[in-house]
C-alpha cells in the first residue's frame, strides 16, 4: 500500500512506553507531552549520514519517517472519545485498516494501556537509552501531577511544535528552539536543563534520580549525532563511525 514509501525505510528508532490506564488522563497527557518532544528528539539524534552521505541534520531518520502518512506531532483531542471518533472515521474511509497505522511521535498504544513516545533515534549508548527513559518518566509524570491538581502545560498550535522538531532535526543539542510563551529563541541545552527542573520534584519519588542526572552528561558531551560527526571529521571514514556505534553498542551491557 505504501509502495517506494516503505521500501525505502530502512531506518530504527526507539519507543518508550508509559503506563497510563486511565484513558482521559492518556490523552491529556499525549495533548501535554508533545511539547517537549523536539527536546526529547535532539536528545536522542542519531542519524546525521543517510546513503553515505552527511545529511548536514542530525536527525535525518527524521526525514524519511515523515514520508509516511499519519506521522508527526498529533493534533490535540479533548477527550477519548473523540480520538475514539477520529479513529473511527479514519477505518471507515478507507484511510487505514485498524489504528497501528497512526505513526504519530506520541500516541495512545492502540493495545496496551500506555502512551508511546516514538520520536526517538534509536540511541547507541545503554546509559543515554536509560536516561532518556527516565526523562520521558518523569515528563509524564509531571504532567499527571498538573492534571491531578487541576493545571495542565500550556497548549500550543501543532505548527509551532513542529517548527521546534525541525530545529531538533536540523541542529540537535547545537540548536535553540523557540520558547513560545517568550516568543525567542532559547538555546536547547539551556531548555533541557529547564525541563530538569521542572520536573525535580517527581525524580525522587520515581526512583529515577541517578538515571536522569546523565542527561546532564549528554549536554556536555553531546548526541550521538555529535559523536559520529566528529569521528566522520577526524576520519573521513563511514567505517570508522560504524565501528564507533558498533563499540559504543556493547559498551555496558
Amino acid at each position: 500500500d505504501l509502495q517506494y514509501v516503505a521500501r525505502r525505510l530502512l531506518i530504527f528508532g526507539m519507543h518508550i512506553h508509559v503506563c497510563i490506564p486511565d484513558r482521559e488522563l492518556r490523552i491529556d497527557t499525549m495533548n501535554q507531552i508533545s511539547y517537549f518532544m523536539p527536546h526529547v528528539l535532539a536528545l536522542s539524534s542519531s542519524s546525521p549520514f543517510w546513503m553515505g552521505d552527511n545529511t548536514g541534520l542530525k536527525s535525518y531518520r527524521s526525514i524519511v519517517f515523515s514520508e509516511l502518512p499519519r506521522t508527526g506531532i498529533p493534533d490535540r483531542f479533548d477527550s477519548a472519545v473523540e480520538y475514539d471518533h477520529f479513529i473511527q472515521t479514519m477505518i471507515k474511509t478507507g484511510c487505514m485498516d485498524e489504528p497501528t497505522k497512526i505513526w504519530w511521535d506520541v500516541r495512545p498504544h492502540p493495545r496496551f494501556p500506555t502512551l508511546e513516545i516514538r520520536i526517538c533515534d534509536c540511541i547507541t549508548k545503554i546509559d543515554e537509552v536509560v536516561a532518556i527513559v527516565a526523562l520521558v518518566k518523569a515528563v509524564a509524570a509531571k504532567l499527571i501531577r498538573l492534571r491531578r491538581e487541576n493545571q495542565s502545560w500550556r497548549y500550543y498550535r501543532r505548527d509551532l511544535v513542529a517548527e521546534n522538531k525541525w530545529r531538533a532535526i536540523k541542529d540537535g543539542l547545537d540548536g535553540n528552539l523557540v520558547d513560545f510563551g517568550k516568543e525567542e529563541e532559547v538555546p536547547l541545552r539551556f531548555l533541557i536543563e529547564e525541563l530538569l527542573d521542572i520536573v525535580d520534584d517527581v525524580v525522587d519519588p520515581l526512583g529515577v534520580r541517578e538515571e536522569i542526572e546523565y542527561i546532564r552528561v549528554m549536554l556536555e558531551q553531546g548526541s550521538s549525532a555529535d559523536r559520529q560527526l566528529k569521528t566522520y571529521d577526524e576520519t573521513g571514514d563511514l567505517k570508522a563511525v560504524v565501528d564507533q556505534l558498533a563499540g559504543e553498542t556493547i559498551t555496558g551491557l
